[in-house]
């Protein structure tokens, strides 16, 4: 089942997120070593709709849509402003300090993420 959404261009990526998290156990386990935690995404698109979608990294090491189960993080941001997160065209410092990046609960537990989106774009380092 896809995660995309044809009116979120950047939905993609969560299903390259899961495509790597299921395409090995041993990164899987990396994976939910080094993520520990349910990390929630609400995306805004150009029309003004908002969709969500979690990457669990606690227990399962899956990808799906809504907010998932206790998320420590929820990072909020336009559906560009995360493709440009994810391309590493971006700095979510930058992006918090300006407000187009909004985050509840454990800001620090963001940056385990990096990893992560590091490997949706093939290897280059994200900016977390």
């Amino acid at each position: 089942m896809s995660l995309k959404n044809d009116a979120f261009p950047s939905s993609s990526t969560f299903d390259t997120i899961n495509t790597l998290l299921s395409s090995s156990e041993t990164e899987r386990a990396a994976a939910i070593k080094q993520g520990k935690g349910v990390f929630a995404f609400t995306l805004k698109n150009t029309a003004g709709q908002t969709e969500s979608w979690h990457i669990d990294l606690k227990d399962k090491g899956v990808v799906g849509k809504g907010l998932g189960t206790k998320p420590i993080v929820t990072l909020q941001l336009a559906d560009a402003d995360f493709q440009k997160l994810v391309d590493g065209k971006a700095n979510a410092q930058t992006m918090f300090m300006s407000g187009k990046l909004k985050l509840k609960g454990n800001m620090m537990a963001g940056t385990r993420l990096e990893p992560i989106l590091a490997k949706a774009r093939g290897g280059e380092k994200a900016k977390l």
